[in-house]
Order: C-alpha cells, then structure tokens, then sequence
C-alpha cells in the first residue's frame, strides 16, 4: 500500500511541477487552431447580396442546400428614345426596264420584222444605233430609201455602228476597208466575224460586220412637178405636177404647223430622211405651212403615197406625203393654214402619219428651224 501511495504522489507532483507559462501557451496554440479552422468554414462560404434590398443568402458550396432567391422588386426602367438610322449603308439597285435589246453586249447581227407604225428611225432608237446603220445594213431591201419600209419586212439591225456587208468576187480586206473609212483590223478583230487573223480568207457571198464604216450616203428626191427653183426639171415631173404659170399667191416666210398635232410620229430629220414625220391619225386635216400655188396634187413614184407640193414664190417649196385624200388641184393658190387634204398611209407607210419637207431653192432645210415652237 505504500508503494501504490508513493507513485500516484509522484505523478501529482509532476504536473504540478509543469510551469504555468508552457501551459498558456499550450491553451494559445489550440485557440489559435480553433480559429483557423473557423476562418476555412467560413472562407467556404458564399454571401450573395440582393441589388435590390440587400439581402444575402449564403449558399455552401457542394452542401446540395436549396437556393432561396430573394423577391425582386419591380422596377420600370426609362428606355432611350428611338431614333431610326437615316443613312443608307447598302448598294441600291434598280430594275432593268424592259427593252428587246440584252442586257450583255450584242456581237451578232439580229432580224427585226418591221411592225405597224415603224420606222427607220424608231427601230434605230430601240437600238441604239444610227438609223443609218440600219439603212447601210439592208442596202439590197431599202437602196439607201428610208421611204422603202413596210410592215413585214425582215431587217438587218447591226450590233452596233458600220455596215453590214455581203462580201463580193475581187473584194479584199484592203479594198473593202478603205471603201467604208475604216482599218482592216477593225474587220479582223470583230469576234462574229470569226476571222483567221494570221490568213484571213472570206468566201464570197459571206456576210460580214464592218464596225464603224461608213459611206458616201445616197440622197433620195422624190420628183416633184417642175417650177422655176423648185429643184425639179420638167422631165422628172410626176404625173400630178404642172408647170408653174404668172401670179398666184405668194408665201410670207413664216410657216405654220402642217397638223394639229406638234410632236412626231415616226423619222425624224436625218441624212436619210430629209423630213418630218408628224403624228396624224388617218383622216386628220392637213393645212398649208404657208401660202402660195400648188405645184403637184396626187399620187406619185418612191412611196411618197397621195403628195401635195406647194411653191411659196420665195424659193421655198413644201411636201406634204402619204395622204389619204388630196384636196386641192395643180395651179390652185392656197393660203396659210387652208385645208389642202387629209392625213393616212398610203405609199411605203407603216401606219398613218404627215411626212412634211421644206425645201428652199432645191435643197432640204431641216423643218425644225422654220416652224414655231409649240
């Protein structure tokens, strides 16, 4: 018993011998321990703070816990005003209006089949070409005579200026280039002719584009009925004509509109048609430009038609085609603005119009430069 006694006193002895200050540091490390580990516990966690009310719901992550989101508060925010864009920042394109001609470049010559209402002139227009391409392309149907056009007739319409030529026996590339003004390369290089550039051979009777070419253009008088300056020797007179006798009336130098309508209908004035073509439908009046004496009064040669001329006594001389009704005899003094006759189609005429020339000592004079504006 005294043994047992005598080591339980000694182990009471010995923590009573540990000093006070190992034990407070002892007690300071486990604290500092235990404050660690709180500081991860709450490092885990995640505060989430409300826009709106500032409320917070912490979420542990991994912890599975239900996530209740705080209420929203409804709030109607301003929006900016609207203000549409003004400038446009796309490419813009327009609609081909409908034309015959393609919208690529043509190389190849086409056939056209003149319609009711034509003219060389308006089938030039649709084309985009001279009207005296067209007449240099069709030499063996028209002759260089706009006059000669008539509905249903085929026509050679070029792709673009020059001439459309039908090769010959003895023609050559030298020949046929200096005939129509322009370089034999012009020739070789347009693509429907389809020519050799190193040997060029062309058989005769092929039918080839001569881009640019021209020629001397052959003018075309209708014959008239003869009178001193009227351009007309009495053997050319045409059946309707008479020879101009002393006195008669004479004419002011002003003209009026042959028509009642002002604006055309068919040709113009070009170097293949010496006149005017004025809308007039088929019994329209047709009035004297001008006073003075009739010097032909009916139908006549060269697709003219019914074709009234008037001498003005002044050196001019007008022509008024393609009637369909003659309304004053040969010899008859007429004044300005009297009835003479009525307007229609007849000779080579696609449809009914007034072809009005003015002539001044035998040539042409462009009507536009004599008749009133309006």
């Amino acid at each position: 018993m005294k043994g047992v006694s005598s080591t339980q006193g000694s182990h009471t002895n010995e923590q009573n011998d540990v000093p006070a200050w190992l034990r407070w540091f002892t007690w300071g490390v486990a604290a500092l321990m235990f404050a660690l580990m709180a500081l991860m516990l709450l490092q885990r966690a995640q505060v989430v703070f409300s826009a709106s009310d500032d409320e917070a719901v912490t979420v542990l992550e991994g912890s599975g816990a239900e996530i209740i989101e705080p209420p929203v508060s409804e709030v109607n925010a301003a929006l900016p005003a609207f203000e549409p864009q003004t400038v446009t920042r796309s490419v813009v394109r327009l609609a081909n209006t409908h034309t015959i001609i393609p919208n690529q470049a043509r190389n190849q010559v086409v056939t056209y089949t003149v319609q009711v209402g034509d003219s060389i002139f308006g089938i030039a227009q649709k084309y985009d070409i001279t009207p005296e391409s067209i007449l240099w392309s069709n030499y063996g149907t028209l002759k260089d005579d706009p006059h000669m056009i008539s509905v249903g007739q085929e026509l050679n319409i070029p792709p673009t200026d020059g001439v459309y030529y039908t090769w010959k026996a003895g023609d050559s590339l030298d020949k046929v280039s200096n005939e129509y003004n322009v370089d034999p390369s012009d020739i070789l290089s347009w693509p429907a002719n389809k020519l050799d550039l190193t040997n060029p051979q062309i058989a005769d009777g092929t039918d080839i584009m001569i881009p640019g070419g021209s020629r001397p253009f052959q003018q075309w008088v209708v014959p008239m009925a003869y009178a001193p300056k009227s351009g007309v020797n009495k053997g050319l007179s045409g059946p309707g004509g008479c020879e101009l006798v002393a006195g008669g009336a004479v004419g002011t130098g002003f003209f009026a509109w042959p028509a009642g309508n002002h604006y055309l209908s068919g040709n113009d004035y070009w170097s293949g048609h010496m006149a005017i073509d004025i809308a007039a439908g088929e019994g329209a009046p047709v009035y004297a430009a001008d006073s003075g004496v009739v010097v032909y009064a009916g139908a006549i040669s060269g697709g003219y038609g019914n074709v009234i001329m008037i001498d003005h006594g002044n050196g001019y001389h007008t022509v008024y085609a393609h009637l369909s009704q003659v309304s004053v005899y040969c010899g008859q003094s007429v004044a300005q603005g009297s009835l003479i006759g009525l307007a229609g189609s007849t000779g080579n005429s696609t449809g009914p119009h007034l072809h009005f020339e003015v002539r001044y000592m035998g040539g042409f004079i462009n009507p536009w430069y004599v008749l009133p504006p309006g």
